[in-house]
């Protein structure tokens, strides 16, 4: 009897995907056109999947081997399934106990890896969504124990008269139904909706991911691409930024389709912690209701802290957030959960599906800013400042080097060339940052490196217009830049600012400015490890180093700052969350520009880990981490930027005393190499 149901349920099951995939398909081509190279993207893969995506899942060994053990032998499974059952192999006396065999192991495989799923979900996190996926872990077994047992026969374990006669058929029916069961959830709903969606869209995200810069093809991580994709402002029929999930390429939908909604973004989300009505995950499983049409009713995890669940809809050609004046109701999202993002990608960093939030935050804010000028708090008075003078306080532009009227710095404008291009930043215009760039000057003459500024002919980076979606400003400042640089020869750029050091580095080329950018900490380790500057050894308290978003999670410089800290005599505290989980200051992404209410501030947050690590000071390399940490009220650690650290500990470099230490060589300045290399 088996022998006639297996063939018809595992066949009816794959067609029955089949047309869920073609109807999932279809879906996601609702959004724009995105060109990918459709066959290598397939063939690459199997490696996305083997290696760049179980680079971020093994971070939690547990649930990493658990994956292993279960998406494995499921797929393992599937596969000799069709073969053994579904086309008859394992009647074969050659193949049969071979196939057999095989289809065992990897059915027992998958029942081991869902019992680890069942004692998960026993008592889940509270990151995890509830609802269809607490029926899992049973789906995982009804399909594991189901395929086992009818193949016990196969392998000869049990005679084929086992599932004959009046009981042996009422058995057979009873493993034929919740083999049935075990096909629906596993192989039927992976394309027509339910626990295992993500299965299916996971593996053409990877395919055909927006940034398949990401992946690397040495070993999972190493890629990086962070730079946002730049809009075409000379089409004046494109919609500027996205109004509705349609606006989205359709390969930034299959991405959002591929969520497993294990809440790891909502772990380690600054907005989220401080109570503000921001959730990335619920943000994107927003986007998937868009995408298919409905309501957030059915969502089964952690709302917008705030916001009940059950009040939004949309559809895909309506809008996701309705502006002041729209008409009654609520759509997808309140403009406020956009706002509260500071594109710290804390989310994108964790995700394990590698799916894009702060790209898609940013697309929705470029329609709000652009289209309706829908920019909260002081966020209109910003990107009109930056439109009038160049600078995001409003201040007179010619004022830039006021705080340098005794240091006599070298003008570009007056040189013409330079080894280095000191980037000031519109910390230039801050109080508090001018005594890091003052100290940074200090340092940089120290080890008697060539160095201008530009001076007034300096603008903002953009880097705030871009993120708050004003991306005409942006584009205007960054070409001006641009033009401005194209005067002038210099081997590398250096500025004490992540968010310019960005900027300059990872986004300014699509505009056609390609350049060789370094934060200081960086170029300070190179110089001290070239040896051209000399330190006294540090006497003071307790240390610990907070990692700037921009500085760490966007371009991957976590052991510069530790370098120079060590060079110091400083040996680091480290927090709970440092490196890439370090939590954000809340700084970022025009946050403190827009100030959505929360229930806590998030410096104060991480002025909270500073606490725990009873450092007595704690060191920074970003003068908005400096601005928002100095801000806590009753902090409790002094925050001192890496460049005074540096210039506090300066000593004269006595080249007689010190024969190794050659006289400084312009032509020898350190090139960015490893200390190896420079040694």
């Amino acid at each position: 009897m088996l022998d006639t149901l297996l063939p018809i349920l595992i066949f009816a099951a794959l067609a029955l995907a089949v047309i869920g995939a073609w109807r999932r398909i279809r879906l996601w081509r609702q959004g724009r056109p995105s060109p990918v190279p459709f066959l290598q993207g397939l063939a690459a893969m199997p490696r996305r999947y083997l290696v760049d995506l179980h680079h971020v899942v093994a971070r939690d060994k547990v649930m990493s081997n658990t994956h292993v053990a279960t998406a494995g032998g499921f797929v393992a499974a599937v596969v000799l399934m069709i073969l053994v059952h579904g086309l008859g192999l394992g009647a074969s006396e050659s193949l049969g106990p071979m196939l057999g065999g095989l289809l065992l192991a990897a059915s027992a495989l998958m029942f081991v890896g869902s019992l680890f799923v069942a004692k998960r979900r026993r008592n889940p996190p509270a990151r995890l969504s509830k609802g269809p996926w607490m029926r899992l872990p049973k789906s995982l077994m009804a399909f594991s124990v189901s395929v086992f047992l009818i193949t016990l026969p196969t392998v000869g374990v049990l005679p084929e008269a086992f599932l004959q006669g009046a009981g042996g058929w009422i058995l057979a029916l009873a493993l034929a139904a919740v083999l049935a069961w075990g096909l629906g959830e596993m192989v039927f709903g992976m394309t027509w909706g339910g626990p295992m969606k993500h299965a299916f869209a996971g593996a053409l995200h990877l395919a055909f991911h927006r940034r398949p810069e990401r992946f690397s093809s040495k070993s999972g991580g190493e890629g990086r691409s962070t730079g946002l994709k730049a809009l075409n402002l000379d089409d004046p029929g494109a919609k500027l930024g996205v109004e509705t999930p349609s606006d989205f390429t359709w390969n930034q939908l299959l991405g959002f389709d591929a969520c497993v909604q294990c809440g790891r973004c909502e772990a380690v989300c600054p907005a989220f912690a401080a109570g503000q009505p921001l959730n990335p995950k619920k943000l994107i499983q927003d986007m998937v209701v868009g995408l298919a049409g409905g309501s957030d009713a059915d969502y089964a995890g952690s709302p917008y802290p705030g916001k009940p669940v059950g009040e939004h809809h949309g559809s895909p050609h309506g809008p996701i957030v309705l502006s002041p004046k729209g008409h009654e109701g609520k759509a997808l999202v309140d403009a406020e959960t956009l706002w509260s993002c500071t594109t710290c990608r804390a989310c994108v960093e964790e995700c394990p599906m590698m799916i894009e939030h702060v790209d898609a935050i940013v697309d929705m804010r470029r329609f709000l800013t652009l289209e309706h000028g829908n920019t909260p708090n002081k966020g209109a008075e910003v990107l009109d400042n930056l439109i009038a003078t160049d600078n995001p306080g409003g201040f007179d532009p010619s004022s830039r080097l006021h705080w340098a009227a005794d240091l006599n710095l070298p003008l570009m404008a007056e040189r013409g060339e330079a080894e280095v291009l000191l980037w000031l930043g519109d910390g230039a215009f801050d109080m508090r940052n001018q005594r890091t760039l003052r100290a940074l000057v200090k340092v940089l003459r120290a080890a008697d490196v060539d160095f201008a500024v530009l001076g007034n002919e300096e603008r903002d980076s953009g880097d705030v217009a871009r993120r708050l979606g004003d991306e005409a400003t942006f584009q205007s400042l960054a070409k001006r830049n641009i033009a401005t640089l194209a005067k002038y020869r210099f081997q590398r750029i250096v500025t004490c600012d992540p968010h310019s050091f960005h900027v300059l580095g990872n986004e300014y080329g699509e505009l056609g400015g390609s350049y060789r950018v370094n934060h200081h900490s960086t170029y300070i380790a190179e110089l001290y490890e070239a040896g051209y500057l000399h330190f006294a050894p540090w006497k003071g308290g307790r240390v610990t180093y907070h990692d700037p978003c921009y500085l760490g999670r966007y371009n991957g410089e976590y052991d510069a700052p530790r370098n120079v800290l060590k060079a110091l005599g400083i040996e680091v505290a480290e927090m709970a969350r440092s490196g890439y989980r370090s939590r954000c200051c809340g700084g970022g992404g025009g946050a403190p520009i827009t100030d959505i209410p929360g229930k806590q501030r998030i410096p104060d947050m991480r002025m909270n880990d500073v606490k725990e690590t009873g450092a007595e000071l704690v060191a920074v390399g970003c003068p908005q981490c400096t601005a928002m940490l100095e801000g806590v009220v009753d902090a409790g650690a002094e925050v001192r930027d890496i460049a005074e650290l540096v210039a506090d500990a300066l000593v004269a470099n006595a080249l007689t005393d010190n024969p190794v230490v050659e006289p400084v060589d312009a032509t020898r300045r350190p090139t960015g190499k490893t200390a190896e290399e420079v040694t």
